[in-house]
């Protein structure tokens, strides 16, 4: 079987952990190219690693990858997908916030042969959701608690006015469907779009929020209750050098990229 051609879209925490994990060998994947908005210290970084890859534009991806990483802010999104897909390539979305207001992106795929990949990330049981979703799902709540640095910045919290600092307990600053945190918090809360395309949609998947400082790990909780099964399920990420990511979402990109040409595949 041919290498799979692997582009990476943003050389941040998450980029430069693949950079290098592909860079060191994965059989079936090859490191074609990566994109960054400073260029000159990417490459700085990328000749300190010693990896040899080429730095391109964004619309040149289809001419050296079969499929792109988007690593980057979400407001890259439309620059990272339309040109793999109007190509019929693949695009593996981490930002899936920003696919709920971009059907079309959808569409495009369909109308290519392209196809939009979302991983697991920074979450779990999405597999569990989308079997259940197979039959009928009544409800999906998810309860996210992260450290106020890591909810710092968000759109909503500056919109609102609501202030995380110098916390002394924890203090939930949303409550509210998928669609709408995806929006509020786009660097914050894409699991939350994930879990919601998985399941039962933005609108009907709800969430809660909460900035605590009594935590130091990303903590996720999501309850289903469908007719199939009714479960619950926790997870603790150790944030990455970004406090808004955690560690577990590079790897979980390197665990989907695996499965693409793995002779034996575990999971929906």
């Amino acid at each position: 079987m041919a290498e799979i051609r692997v582009a990476i879209a943003g050389l941040g925490a998450i980029g430069r952990t693949l950079a290098r994990s592909l860079n060191d060998g994965i059989p079936g994947l090859a490191l074609a190219c990566a994109a960054a908005g400073d260029r000159a210290k990417a490459q700085s970084w990328l000749d300190a690693q010693n990896i040899a890859c080429p730095l391109v534009e964004l619309e040149d991806f289809p001419k050296y990858a079969d499929i792109a990483i988007e690593c980057a802010p979400s407001s890259a999104l439309e620059r990272i997908c339309r040109p793999m897909l109007e190509a019929g390539k693949q695009v593996m979305v981490l930002s899936a916030g920003a696919l709920l207001p971009r059907p079309d992106l959808t569409d495009l795929a369909k109308k290519h042969g392209g196809r939009i990949l979302v991983p697991t990330g920074a979450l779990l049981g999405l597999d569990a959701v989308a079997a259940a979703a197979e039959g009928h799902i009544h409800s999906v709540r998810m309860i996210t608690r992260k450290p106020p640095n890591g909810l710092k910045g968000a759109p909503y919290l500056e919109k609102n006015a609501i202030c995380v600092d110098d916390l002394t307990q924890a203090k939930r600053v949303f409550s509210g469907s998928a669609r709408e945190a995806a929006a509020g918090f786009p660097a914050n809360v894409n699991v939350v779009a994930a879990l919601s395309l998985a399941g039962i949609g933005p609108d009907r998947t709800v969430i809660d929020i909460w900035a605590d400082p009594s935590v130091t790990r990303n903590c996720h909780t999501i309850e289903v209750e469908a007719d199939s099964a009714r479960f619950s399920l926790s997870i603790e990420n150790v944030p990455s050098d970004n406090p808004k990511t955690g560690k577990i979402v590079a790897l979980s990109v390197l665990a989907a990229l695996r499965k693409l040409s793995a002779p034996l595949r575990v999971g929906t």
